[in-house]
Order: C-alpha cells, then structure tokens, then sequence
C-alpha cells in the first residue's frame, strides 16, 4: 500500500511538472506573437516610448490603414496569393503523378531512380549552378520561377509513394477491366482516395510558398513579381520603410511609425495561412499517421 502510495506521489508530481513545462513553452512560443499583434494595434509614435507588453496602450489601427492603402503591398500580397494557389496545384498533382508511376512494379529502372533521386537529398548542385541554370531557361523576372523549379520534390514523392504502395491492386484491375487508362485511374481512382496525404503535402508545399522570400530576392528584380515576404524582407533588411511611409496622408501619417507598419506587415503576411492550418490539420495528422504506419 505504502509503495503504491509512493507510485502515485510520483506520477502526480510528474504530471505537475509536466504541466508547468509545457506552460513555460507556449508561453515562449506564443508570447513573441503576441507581442508583435499588440504592438501593430498600438498608436504608431506612442510604441516607440516602449513599454507594451500585453495590451496597446492607445489603441489604433491607423498601421494596418497605411498598408491597405499601399499599393506595392497589396501587389505583392496577390503574387504571393496567386503563386501559392497555382505553385501547391501543380506541385501535388506532378509529385503525385510521379510517384504514382514509382509505385508501379512493371517501371524499368525504377531502382536507379529511386537511387538518383535518393542523392539529391542530401547533396545539390549550388546556388550559382542553379542560378545559371534558371537565367538559361529564361525564368529570371517570371512568374514561372515560383511554380516550375517547385513542381517536384523528392522528399514529398516518398510520402506519396508509401501510400500509393499499399492501395489494393484490386481497384486498378477492376477499373482497367471497365477499359479504364492509366490517367483515368490516376485522376479518378488514386487521387479520391489519397485526400489524406494529398493534404499533407498540399500543407507542407503551401507554407513553403507562402513563406519563400528567397526565391523573390535571387530571381526577381522586378517590383510587379515581387512576394510580400520579400517585400517585408526588403523593408526589415534595409531599415527603411520610405516606400510604406509615402501611402500614408494626413491624419494617418501623425500616427504611424515605420516600425508600426512594419508590425502590421507582419500580421497580415502571416494571418491568412495560420487561419488555413486548422481546416488542414486533421488531414495532415491522418496522413502522417498513415505514412508512418504503411512506411
């Protein structure tokens, strides 16, 4: 009884500690974002004082008007909305497609690409080689160098491949039999029943588009091209905000500051994919499960 009591002491004080532990790391986590959020509500000139911790202490959102207003932001906000639409489209159903042809047994060679492919995880050509190579194919100040050189992966393709390989051949034999071709079952039989990992990787690929600054700053000089996380990459690098400061008249101009605009920046670039990720969370935790379990 004494040990049993002892056990249970144990496992309390482990659970408390637990407790706090992880109370401790969201509040690191989450506390940086909530200091940029209250920041960006805050009366542009009052911030610079300092101070703001957890509430604006004059409240306005006079910042967020300055970047609505800016028509360079906004336009970066639609290249950044349109590459990552088309850039995660293209790049699920290429990969998919892919590594649909990988879980077939009857593919020639499919070990040597499997080893080729295998390489290029763990070593590239440079970033100068491929600069070169992307100049050489005309993509510099094109909207095309988002979407092409992302349209494969070959971490992603092993993700598909171990879902692909476990779908019963059945449904393949049976769809061929109704004079199905190889595209009709890819389109109509694999990918429905693939929504899982279909998710996961349109997650994973989305974040990254929308999140890619460096693509922007290598391969695009024009302004029209340009992301808005290059745009705000730009901005914070430099320590200039001119080019957000000349949208602002008037009243508005009183209360900003480049520092809060920069805040708002931030807030907007990042809001519309954390208000994505939990419509997509449970496909994503379902299909790593399913990776995991038929890997």
């Amino acid at each position: 009884m004494l040990s049993l009591n002892r056990r249970t002491y144990k496992e309390a004080a482990f659970d408390y500690f637990n407790f706090i532990f992880m109370l401790v790391i969201c509040f690191v986590t989450i506390y940086p974002i909530w200091y940029v959020l209250v920041n960006s509500f805050n009366e542009g000139n009052d911030a610079m004082r300092g101070g703001i911790y957890w509430w604006p202490r004059v409240f306005s959102i006079d910042s967020y008007r300055a970047v609505f207003a800016n028509n360079g932001i906004m336009l970066a906000m639609g290249v950044t909305v349109a590459k990552t639409l088309i850039g995660t489209v293209v790049h699920v159903l290429f990969t998919a497609m892919v590594a649909y042809a990988f879980s077939r047994k009857e593919l020639i060679g499919r070990n040597v690409y499997m080893l080729i492919g295998t390489v290029t995880l763990f070593f590239s050509g440079g970033l100068i080689p491929y600069y070169l190579l992307i100049r050489d194919l005309g993509m510099l100040d094109s909207f095309l160098v988002y979407v092409i050189p992302a349209m494969f992966s070959f971490f992603d393709l092993i993700i598909f491949l171990s879902f692909f390989r476990e779908i019963p051949d059945a449904l393949e034999e049976a769809a061929k039999i109704d004079g199905a071709n190889d595209f009709k079952i890819f389109y109509q039989i694999i990918l429905p029943v693939s929504m899982p990992v279909v998710a996961t990787i349109a997650l994973f690929h989305g974040v990254y588009q929308w999140n890619d600054y460096f693509t922007g700053m290598i391969y695009i000089n024009k302004s029209e091209l340009q992301p808005i996380q290059t745009y705000l990459y730009r901005v914070v690098a430099q320590s200039s905000s001119n080019q957000m400061m000349a949208a602002t008249t008037g009243s508005v101009a009183k209360t900003v500051s480049s520092q809060s605009i920069k805040l708002a920046t931030m807030v907007v670039t990042t809001l519309p994919i954390v208000l994505v990720y939990p419509f997509l969370q449970k496909y994503f935790v379902k299909g790593f499960m399913i990776g995991s379990i038929k890997g």
